[in-house]
């Protein structure tokens, strides 16, 4: 893990490290003695696996195999779980989720005074890419590409939400295939679909969890027909149907950048078939590589 606690936390500190606040991100914070136990057994990916100091994918699906909510999941120590929803209401995950921890010795919590600020062309400093920065009470999460550099900050909240950055976060995440919905979007996708395999963000190795059956199911028997793809083209939108020749819709949009040019989409396509959005033609490529991190 990497630590520089001994820098104390100051306000105009988030300036100096945390770039700009980002709309749609979330902070939970999952903290006890068997906070790891409880994870296990709800989220999609192998958290016991996970070594402190270190973050991954990972989600929370439907009993039938839908993500309900994808983020990223941070181990900064033991009993000590921070997980950065993305596009999923906060207070609702955490009221739903809350339901299953019973007699369970963990807390959750969602963290209002907290708050997710981007930095581009701030990437890895030595911990590697899945290693946790801490700075005072700032925890930072690298999400750098060979494309380029961006570092994720969770730190206090402090005024609102920038447009231009938060817009521009996103598009950089849909266009590496990283899906982001608009929230209240009912889950309507498995992690197949939503090719979240790229990702590394689940495992069909570590045992039950909600949904896992029918993760295993697809992928030990290659039943995975639909797959995300990025699609280019002119005035793509979230509700944009993407159609064949004839005008049968054949994929959906997950989400669309902020211009309207591209799109991470998912169906079962073929970049030799012809597809149209609103009657012109969609170049399809595979999302960029680069945001898997380890299991």
């Amino acid at each position: 893990m990497l630590s520089t606690r001994s820098k104390p936390f100051k306000r105009n500190h988030v300036k100096a490290i945390a770039g700009s606040l980002l709309d749609g991100l979330a902070v939970v914070d999952l903290e006890g003695p068997q906070a790891e136990a409880f994870a296990q057994a709800q989220t999609m990916n192998d958290v016991l696996g996970l070594a402190e100091g270190r973050w991954h994918w990972s989600g929370w699906l439907t009993p039938k195999g839908r993500v309900d909510a994808l983020f990223a999941l941070a181990r900064p120590r033991a009993g000590h779980l921070r997980l950065v929803l993305l596009d999923a209401d906060p207070v609702d995950f955490t009221t739903r989720l809350s339901r299953f921890l019973l007699r369970t010795r963990a807390t959750l919590r969602h963290r209002e005074d907290l708050a997710a600020y981007g930095v581009f062309g701030a990437g890895d400093s030595g911990g590697g890419r899945d290693g946790v920065l801490e700075d005072g009470e700032a925890m930072g999460l690298d999400l750098s590409t060979e494309g380029g550099t961006r570092r994720l900050w969770i730190a206090p909240r402090i005024g609102g939400a920038d447009p231009d950055a938060s817009a521009r976060w996103r598009d950089e995440d849909l266009r590496h295939g990283l899906p982001r919905r608009r929230r209240g979007d009912e889950p309507r996708w498995t992690p197949h679909m939503l090719s979240l395999d790229r990702l590394k963000a689940f495992s069909v190795r570590k045992g039950c969890y909600p949904g896992q059956e029918i993760v295993a199911r697809t992928h030990f028997l290659g039943q995975a027909k639909r797959r995300t793809w990025w699609a280019d083209g002119e005035s793509l939108g979230t509700d944009t149907p993407l159609t064949d020749g004839t005008g049968a819709p054949v994929a959906d949009v997950v989400g669309a950048t902020r211009d309207g040019r591209g799109a991470l989409v998912v169906g079962a396509l073929d970049e030799a078939v012809p597809v149209f959005a609103n009657g012109r033609p969609v170049r399809l490529a595979e999302p960029l590589a680069g945001l898997a991190r380890p299991i």
